[in-house]
């Protein structure tokens, strides 16, 4: 099945539950280049981030999730942690459907910034944050954050700290 047969109004976006929790990390463990964290974080991200991030649901199990979270030091800026989905529904732009749901929620109501980190080479991110900021008629930004020597010890990719916004005015 390819991304042309997953219609808009067969796939459901909900807040989720500790139930997907190891639906999300199998989800994630599909999806390279993501970093597979633990099971425990991807029921953390289902439990304690429901409310700032989404599944998407189709034909019974789960081809989409994004976790999120706001900034505790700057709850204005809601930070993308992954984006995943499933290579059946690539392509149908799942993954921007996914986060402008997500800023649509009540709890999402005074975030005027997105956040996430990308690394230099996954063009497939780059490509959902650039097309997102379009959207959003906002403006995107971007600066190392964790650098491979410095951060990583050579053993991870850098990570580039992406911000969009604001995107206050661009939600309503």
């Amino acid at each position: 099945m390819n991304s042309e047969a997953l219609a808009r109004d067969q796939i459901r976006l909900r807040p989720p539950t500790l139930r997907d929790g190891m639906a999300v990390h199998r989800l994630i463990a599909e999806s390279p280049p993501l970093d597979t964290n633990s099971a425990y974080c991807n029921f953390l991200q289902c439990s304690h981030f429901a409310a700032t991030s989404i599944v998407a649901e189709f034909e019974g199990g789960l081809v989409g999730s994004v976790s999120a979270y706001r900034l505790s030091e700057r709850p204005d800026t809601l930070f993308v942690w992954q984006v995943a989905i499933a290579e059946r529904a690539r392509g149908a732009g799942l993954a921007k459907n996914m986060l402008k749901a997500i800023l649509e929620r009540e709890s999402c109501r005074d975030v005027n910034f997105i956040e996430t980190t990308i690394s230099p080479d996954n063009e497939a991110s780059w490509a959902l944050f650039r097309r997102l900021a379009k959207e959003l008629s906002s403006s995107i930004a971007s600066e190392v954050w964790l650098d491979r020597d410095l951060h990583f010890e050579n053993e991870h990719e850098t990570e580039v700290l992406v911000t969009i916004g604001p995107v206050k005015e661009s939600k309503q």
